[in-house]
């Protein structure tokens, strides 16, 4: 055990993620799939004490220098550490080459008689009970992690196989060491495939073996999660993202995401700033005429847009004029300098018994959808999330006057964006938060 954290403290650092409420991925493209020199297709469910022997294929890998691991995935549980595949010296302690699920994030290591050579983590997590595959490849100039297709993480160590001398054991689902010579770091879950190629794939040659490929804005979003260089989000819209008075004293969902990336995620994540500039009453008219004020100045990496509460109940910004702001939205944000990420959320539904003027709330939810899914953007479906969530019907109880959500409406919002961004701890204050 005091190994393994020691493992866990030296990086600093989805059925599909994409529930039917979020616009997360694209079909896997097909394409001629390269020669792995070890390739285990044999999909089997792991109990947390079973593994697969692949020692006598150890040859194949031992001694490369540069290539990728692949690994198609899907976990059942959240331990501290799941060994996808792990060739290893089991004469000696601590001297390996593992890829591994950590308490839900990836981590890839080598270490050789004790010595770490690299030991690198996402803070993008893939204990979802989803199928997922990753793919860390190493070259001369650094270690790459992909996630569904999508680059998330990049470090500047290059060691491989040959960085681990003297391997004898090669496991899917176990580590094994002196020191545990029953193994460790079990798997619980399905592993579907363990491949290991003599090159570094390119990112279309990892789609094509991937079971499915997220949304090129989500891989982007992984990676500045991932990132240790600081970022700037901020979250836009009407009185919901503005969140005044109706959360009663509570924190808003802007507020608790912040809470989650600027604290929670830990050193040097707390130097990223979210920036919440939300107007109450605003519609996707008032954004794009205040768009230098309220987006650009900010120079922001991320932009979140939730609007349309109001759009529903002003003539001027009828369904077709909605679609096409949201279409000049989105495109003004990927216009800011650096290429900004724009993200979409639909809001909540409405009692529309309450307000009758919202009735086509319903409509602008739909179209939010169909121009994510022209445009390519990530999108977190509030709007289907809480219906669902309710039987089809209005969760009337979070909703502080018919239309706005209470504290625990937007919890459920900040828990909703929070999931679909891949960062959701159950351990941590702001994702096990529960509000009587």
């Amino acid at each position: 055990m005091r190994r393994r954290s020691v493992l866990l403290a030296a990086g600093t650092l989805t059925a599909s993620l994409a529930t039917p409420f979020s616009r997360a991925f694209v079909a896997s493209p097909a394409a001629p799939s390269p020669a792995p020199v070890l390739d285990h297709r044999v999909e089997r469910d792991y109990d947390g004490r079973s593994y697969t022997d692949l020692s006598s294929e150890l040859g194949k890998v031992r001694g490369l220098s540069s290539g990728t691991v692949l690994a198609t995935f899907r976990t059942t549980s959240r331990n501290l550490a799941m060994t996808l595949l792990s060739a290893s010296d089991a004469t000696k302690p601590a001297t390996d080459v593992t890829a591994r699920v950590s308490a839900g994030r990836l981590q890839f290591s080598v270490r050789h008689d004790g010595v770490v050579k690299q030991n690198h983590l996402t803070r993008t997590m893939y204990d979802d009970g989803a199928l997922h595959t990753v793919a860390i490849t190493v070259t001369d100039t650094g270690t790459t992690f992909h996630a569904d297709g999508r680059p998330v993480l990049t470090a500047s160590a290059s060691h491989f196989f040959d960085s681990a001398p003297g391997l004898t054991a090669l496991d899917i689902a176990r580590n094994l060491d002196s020191e545990h010579p029953g193994g460790e770091g079990f798997y619980t879950g399905t592993i579907a495939r363990v491949a290991v190629y003599d090159r570094a794939l390119s990112e279309q040659e990892i789609a094509a073996e991937s079971v499915r490929v997220d949304l090129a804005d989500l891989g982007r979003i992984s990676a500045i999660l991932n990132s240790d260089t600081p970022a700037v989000w901020l979250t836009t819209g009407d009185s919901i993202t503005h969140g005044a008075l109706w959360t009663n004293g509570w924190r808003s969902y802007a507020e608790h995401f912040q809470e989650r990336v600027r604290w929670e995620l830990g050193k040097p994540k707390n130097s990223d700033f979210v920036i919440d500039t939300g107007v109450s009453g605003s519609t996707t008219k008032d954004l794009l005429a205040k768009f230098t004020e309220r987006v650009s100045v900010f120079r922001p990496k991320v932009v979140s847009i939730m609007l349309g509460t109001n759009d529903a109940a002003t003539a001027s910004t009828g369904p077709a004029v909605y679609r096409a702001n949201l279409r000049s939205l989105v495109n003004d944000v990927r216009a800011l300098p650096g290429g900004a990420i724009p993200l979409l959320q639909t809001p909540n539904p409405v009692d529309v018994n309450r307000w009758p003027n919202r009735a086509a709330l319903a409509d602008y939810a739909r179209i939010m959808r169909e121009v994510a899914a022209e445009l390519e953007v990530v999108l977190i479906d509030h709007h289907a999330h809480w219906l669902a969530s309710n039987g089809g019907t209005v969760p009337l109880g979070l909703l502080a006057d018919g239309l706005h959500p209470d504290q625990r409406g937007h919890l459920l919002l900040a828990k909703k964006m929070v999931r679909d961004l891949r960062v959701f701890d159950p351990a941590s204050r702001v994702c096990g938060l529960t509000i009587p």
